[in-house]
């Protein structure tokens, strides 16, 4: 199995409270975010996909939720392309309000999409929803173990809890080397990945069940 070659970024100086903590990150990791995406252009795309598929097993006609990446999220278009391809089910998500679950709804790569809130796209109205085997995660920020820092949503801790209920999903970030820390603040209701693929390799994490 890959893994990350470069050393994880330190995170700020002094221990703020767990909010504070959250709220200081998130501009920073957003900058350094930007700056990665920058830099790597669209050669980060085709690495998420060759580490993708070369470290995570899909099963026969897995269902894989992706996204559309806004501002400099880490694209996973190409992605969903190739899963695609190998005969598996894409789906997208899709915002049902606020304190709210995402749904997740079939979507073949190169089909329309519809404008969706924050910029995103998503699949027509008339998309069934599915329940995904794997969740591909956009993120700011992943630490050493699995814990994601997020826009503070909680769109995403709110579904993966129900989804892991229900049974197994892996919840899968993408994310740029470059948004990696030692150590982020963790609520008890943030639910970890179990996995991070960045441009550089895959990472999995231990994950204690609950």
């Amino acid at each position: 199995m890959s893994d990350h070659s470069r050393p994880p970024a330190p995170l700020p100086s002094g221990q703020p409270s767990l909010s504070q903590g959250k709220s200081v990150l998130r501009q920073a990791a957003l900058e350094a975010r930007g700056k990665a995406h920058k830099a790597l252009g669209t050669t980060a795309a085709a690495a998420f996909l060759e580490h993708f598929l070369g470290d995570i097993q899909l099963a026969p006609g897995a269902i894989v939720a992706g996204y559309f990446p806004i501002r400099s999220e880490a694209d996973v278009v190409p992605l969903l392309h190739k899963v695609s391809q190998l005969g598996h089910t894409c789906a997208l998500p899709r915002v049902l309000g606020a304190e709210k679950p995402l749904s997740f709804h079939q979507w073949e790569p190169g089909s329309p999409t519809a404008s969706g809130p924050f910029g995103t796209r998503v699949p027509p109205r008339d998309a069934p929803e599915v329940v995904p085997d794997i969740v591909l995660v956009p993120l700011l920020a992943f630490d050493l173990a699995g814990t994601r820092l997020g826009y503070g949503g909680g769109f995403y801790d709110r579904t993966l809890s129900g989804l892991r209920k229900q049974g197994s999903c892996l919840a899968v970030g993408i994310a740029f080397g470059a948004q990696e820390r030692d150590l982020l603040p963790r609520d008890p209701y943030d639910e970890a990945l179990d996995w991070v693929v960045t441009e550089v390799g895959c990472r999995r994490f231990e994950r204690m069940p609950g």
